[in-house]
């Protein structure tokens, strides 16, 4: 290991070690080293990755052509069967997108959608949009139309980059289908009703075919090939008039509006600014001790910052890469285990972001591939963030053994905090890796506080409040909700705090560990219990797949625990052997009163989640309090 990237291990390690002093009170601040970065995100790109790594491998998408995008001919840094480019390919690309941007109209502060798998046209948008100050709209590629409609209305996006289709989605069959004035319009010149703010439709064609291609645009006129979008003409004019507009960008103006995953009601848009996503992508990848060296295989969508999946995903995959002028590899536009496994291999990545489920699918098929006698190297692989839900202790040393993710990091955010508040270090434990989130991130604070507002003390739970340059600018839209989740609080401390919802508890060296949502407590005769809690006890039984707990009204205690079980393929198990798992493993207390197996019994086929895969809590107590008052489900 050389010297300088040792002092960076060092470093940043430090950064988020405690300072020795033992908390009383669940409150804590971040570091203020290093200094916040005041560039906008096209800035820092010019100024502090493109002049210092132009010839380093910068992207690599393993499912498209060398030359998706037309243009001139390129090295693709001699690579025959898939696109990669290093940095200055990828800026050449990216200003032909913004020049095609700017010809076609978009202004600063249009709100530009795209609904996409992972792919390079999305690579390319995330930073033209932020070079001319343009609003990229990250849609969830699982969104029914209706949502699709709702948001598109919501932020009143003019301009909507998408795929015809994406794993069982037909997105432009649905649009021709449900909107004629998409059928008949001019380009850039749609009338649509429905849609009143859309001006233009950009389709990427996401196939080798042209002739299927044409075949899945459905016969929508008013469509734009994203091909011819592109200007790869550079006029001295056009470029200056380009600069001027970068130039004329202020690090707080809002430039990504991403959705909360609506688990309690429909999705609010949260405004992001240049300086809430840089400095967040800083932060978390010199927590991961990221370099030049470091190749990373970007599995989640990229529609979300990665948050509680939600995702890991624009800001924890591409912007803490490039900023530390590593390389991105995407496997596939979806979660694909095979494509995965092949580019973790044949790229030699460093670092491989997931959620729990993505790492479980991983691992399968890397055993798959062992049983069947395959050789498969992971020795370069060391990094990643597993991000989303908890990560079972007994999954992490999986991880380490079977994939020699030895450094691999756990983190804690929301869409609100850009993503990422706590964040471990691979110089925590084991037990500090899976049982905590770690500590706060540099430039935050932290504090946990009770239903008076009052924080608590260490060891105690309550409400996780977080504050610092990481918090959004607010709801777009919606001054209201806005207000409600942002607070001031009483006293002489005018800082602004988020108030996440979630329930948290801190200890004495500031680690953090989740409970659950507030609004998700079972209050079982006056006593809280935490549906996190019972559901990793229960997720950990092997006939289990995955379990949800929610609250179920009783006459004697006012709630009890409810589970909902998805059962392995090959599972067996009874309702009372699934509540002898929790009374054995946990307080007794926590064991269900009621256990229903989805499918069965007329129970509901499957649980009801979000597009971006959370289970939706408030559904799920509805469904138990009708099937409770049936007596249907009920333990002995």
């Amino acid at each position: 290991m050389s010297w300088p990237f040792a002092h960076l291990r060092y470093a940043s390690s430090r950064m988020f070690r405690p300072s020795g002093r033992s908390l009383t009170l669940s409150s804590v601040e971040g570091p203020l080293n290093p200094p916040l970065s005041t560039s906008t995100l096209s800035e820092y790109f010019s100024q502090e990755i493109l002049e210092k790594q132009r010839t380093r491998p910068a992207l690599i998408c393993r499912n498209e052509l060398p030359r998706a995008h037309g243009g001139p001919l390129s090295r693709n840094l001699g690579v025959k069967t898939h696109l990669a480019w290093d940095f200055e390919e990828f800026d050449r690309h990216i200003k032909a997108v913004a020049r095609g941007l700017l010809t076609m109209g978009v202004k600063k502060g249009d709100r530009v959608g795209v609904l996409m798998g992972n792919n390079s046209a999305y690579a390319s948008l995330q930073w033209a949009c932020a070079s001319i100050g343009a609003i990229l709209v990250t849609i969830n590629p699982a969104y029914r139309l209706h949502e699709l409609v709702s948001v598109l209305n919501l932020v009143g996006v003019s301009h909507i980059f998408m795929v015809p289709t994406l794993r069982t989605s037909h997105y432009t069959f649905l649009l021709s289908g449900a909107f004629p004035a998409l059928r008949d319009s001019s380009p850039g010149n749609i009338q649509e009703p429905a849609l009143p703010k859309l001006r233009n439709l950009i389709v990427v064609n996401n196939t080798s075919d042209s002739k299927k291609f044409q075949k899945d645009l459905h016969g929508l006129k008013s469509a734009i090939d994203w091909r011819e979008l592109m200007v790869w003409r550079e006029d001295a004019k056009e470029t200056r008039s380009h600069q001027d507009i970068s130039a004329s960008l202020h690090k707080d103006d809002v430039i990504n509006l991403q959705f909360t995953s609506g688990t309690t009601g429909s999705p609010k848009a949260v405004s992001l600014t240049h300086s809430n996503l840089l400095n967040n992508a800083l932060s978390i990848g010199r927590c991961m001790r990221l370099t030049p060296e470091d190749i990373l295989c970007n599995v989640p969508p990229l529609f979300h910052c990665f948050d509680n999946p939600h995702s890991l995903r624009l800001v924890l995959g591409n912007l803490a890469a490039w900023s530390h002028g590593s390389c991105v590899v995407y496997p596939s536009e979806i979660f694909d285990p095979p494509a995965i496994v092949d580019a973790v291999v044949d790229e030699k990545c460093t670092a491989l972001h997931g959620v729990p489920t993505h790492f479980l699918g991983v691992l399968a098929e890397v055993e798959k591939r062992q049983q069947a006698g395959e050789i498969l190297d992971f020795t370069r692989l060391r990094t990643g963030i597993a991000a989303g839900s908890s990560v079972p202790i007994e999954l992490m040393k999986k991880l380490i053994a079977k994939l020699n993710l030895v450094e691999l990091t756990n983190a804690y955010g929301m869409t609100e905090t850009s993503p990422v508040s706590f964040q471990t270090t691979p110089a925590d434990s084991l037990l500090q890796r899976t049982e905590t989130v770690g500590k706060i991130q540099p430039h935050a604070k932290a504090k946990i506080i009770n239903t008076k507002g009052e924080i608590v003390p260490v060891g105690t739970p309550g409400e996780i409040c977080i504050s610092g340059y990481l918090l959004q600018k607010g709801y777009w839209d919606d001054e209201q909700q806005t207000q409600s989740a942002m607070r001031r609080h009483a006293g002489n401390d005018s800082t602004l705090w988020m108030h996440t919802g979630d329930e948290g508890i801190m200890d004495n060296d500031g680690y953090l560990k989740i409970v659950g949502r507030i609004k998700d407590i079972i209050i079982r005769g006056g006593e809280n219990l935490f549906p996190v809690q019972i559901e990793d006890v229960m997720t950990r039984h092997p006939a289990i797949l995955e379990a949800a707990a929610v609250s179920v009204p009783d006459a004697k205690y006012g709630e009890v625990v409810g589970a909902w079980i998805v059962r392995q393929p090959e599972g067996i198990i009874s309702r009372d052997e699934v509540r002898r798992c929790v009374s054995d493993n946990v307080n007794p207390q926590n064991a269900p009163a009621w256990v229903w197996f989805v499918g069965e019994d007329g129970v509901p086929e499957e649980l009801p989640k979000t597009a971006s895969g959370k289970v939706m809590k408030h559904i799920l107590r509805k469904w138990s309090r009708d099937l409770a008052e049936r007596k249907v489900g009920r333990t002995t």
